[in-house]
């Protein structure tokens, strides 16, 4: 008993609920004045009839005329009252027609409500919680990293503002709790000052201010941001990030690293004290057909194979591998023996034709940047006029016209890029480059990992994604482990 009356305690001290209780209160004040009215009325036409009730057969008579019961026992004779039943029985109607769903609504249906929306959005975790991952923002890069985090059965939360997003993530089957970014009273009650790490892949104004608010109130948990102007990064780590993710750099860097367009030499991913992590593509080399026991690379240059890239998906080398066109070569070892390889195989895939990349964004233009650091020339395809820049090395056009890119070169390249941020259209650009030259290398990039099978099957030789890269690189800022982490990026990072 004192529990049910504390909480009733509790539920009227609410101010919605006090708000509604005024109303409510007015609502019955109105019907007790029309009883009152209508029973001194019912008198007064009654007396006129020659009949006589008491007053308490007045209220009687108005309460089951207003609320549609109409017993019947009680009647007027006359047209007068039969006219005055006819307004008590409307105004009862209508005045009942909004008394009713009101209560139910208000006291019934919306608490119950509330309280199912407040068990899908928690607005606080529990106190024990720890070294759990803490995210600010369900996008493409947010999903990949869940799905590794499930995996790994490492706890994770999605912060978001409002409790209707929340609910719809939660319907998802996705962990979500309920607060604004910028209030540090929401990162106290998700635990961020246990939390393992903290992304948030919004825009870079919003990241900044969360990354800042996050500062403030956990001083050392690591804070992972992307960042989509190249300006803000400064800005990020200023504000408290210990890393900042330009996604669009690091995947154009990617896809330049698997192009053959100039030669099959390595290309350093990661460098740890003397030890050296590269990647090679095979296409167009001796290696091509050979197990990698056949190949004796190790025996003649000192280096190991740690792994390969086969159609997008990262394997553990063994000495029965066979390499294919499409294989990418994960390569361990020091400087020389790196530079070992490069003597071997820097005369094969060498082509003065530039390398053609469609899709001028932020992708593209990295890619390009890219290239020209390995002093390979290119050309990018854009429809855009604002993001064409340099004529040497941009083509005005959509790359769905063959007259676009028969000008910029699509017979001649060793390879094209395919840089756009629509996943429909790569598959599309695709399809087209394999029909008009099916021994062009292709290499595609994918927004959402589940349509990298889909580019595959497409034609593509390779295919780097735009959300296991990001994913990859926010776990491996997750303490757990000294582990090389290679990501579906073929980005490398030792922890």
């Amino acid at each position: 008993m004192r529990f049910l009356v504390a909480q009733l305690i509790a539920l009227l001290r609410q101010r919605p609920v006090q708000q509604n209780a005024r109303v409510m209160g007015l609502f019955l004040f109105a019907l007790a004045t029309m009883l009152s009215i209508f029973a001194v009325l019912f008198h007064v036409i009654m007396a006129m009839e020659g009949q006589d009730h008491t007053w308490f057969t007045g209220f009687y008579w108005a309460l089951t005329v207003m609320s549609t019961l109409g017993f019947g026992d009680i009647t007027f004779h006359t047209d007068l009252g039969r006219l005055f039943s006819m307004v008590v029985l409307i105004s009862g109607t209508v005045f009942l027609l909004v008394l009713f769903p009101f209560i139910v609504i208000q006291f019934f249906w919306a608490p119950w409500m509330n309280a199912q929306a407040a068990a899908r959005a928690p607005r606080a975790l529990a106190e024990e919680t720890a070294d759990h991952v803490i995210l600010t923002h369900y996008d493409e890069v947010s999903a990949a990293l869940i799905e590794r985090l499930e995996h790994r059965q490492i706890d994770y939360v999605l912060l978001v503002p409002s409790r209707e997003e929340a609910g719809k993530l939660h319907d998802r089957g996705l962990r979500v709790a309920v607060g604004m970014l910028d209030d540090p009273e929401s990162w106290e009650r998700v635990r961020a000052r246990q939390a393992g790490l903290v992304a948030t892949t919004c825009n870079d104004f919003t990241n900044t201010n969360a990354a800042f608010t996050v500062r403030g109130v956990a001083p050392d948990v690591p804070i992972i941001a992307t960042a989509d102007d190249p300006a803000s990064v400064d800005i990020l780590e200023l504000a408290g990030c210990t890393h900042v993710l330009q996604l669009a750099e690091e995947l154009g860097q990617a896809l330049a690293r698997r192009t053959i367009g100039a030669d099959a030499m390595t290309h350093t991913i990661g460098e740890f004290g003397p030890l050296a992590i590269a990647e090679a593509t095979a296409a167009r080399t001796p290696l091509v057909g050979k197990t990698l026991a056949e190949t004796r690379l190790r025996q003649i240059t000192g280096l190991n194979v740690v792994g390969v890239w086969e159609r997008g998906r990262f394997q553990s080398a063994l000495g029965s591998t066979r390499i294919t066109a499409g294989t990418v070569l994960v390569l361990a070892g020091t400087r020389d023996q790196l530079f070992r390889y490069d003597e071997l195989f820097v005369i094969y895939n060498v082509s003065a034709a530039p390398v053609l990349i469609l899709g001028g964004g932020r992708v593209g233009q990295a890619t390009g940047r890219a290239l020209a650091e390995r002093d390979i020339d290119y050309r990018i395809v854009e429809k855009n006029p604002a993001l064409v820049g340099d004529p040497k090395h941009h083509v005005l056009g959509s790359a769905a016209e063959i007259e676009v890119i028969e000008k910029a070169g699509i017979m001649e390249t060793p390879t094209v890029i395919i840089t756009t941020n629509d996943d429909d259209l790569n598959v599309y650009l695709t399809i087209y480059c394999r029909r008009l030259r099916p021994d062009v290398q292709v290499i595609t990039r994918a927004s959402v990992d589940r349509n990298v099978a889909t580019l595959h099957r497409a034609g593509t030789d390779f295919v780097m994604s735009y959300a296991s890269m990001g994913a990859n690189t926010m776990l491996n800022m997750l303490k757990r482990g000294e582990i090389l982490m290679l990501g579906a990026a073929g980005s490398a990072s030792w922890r």
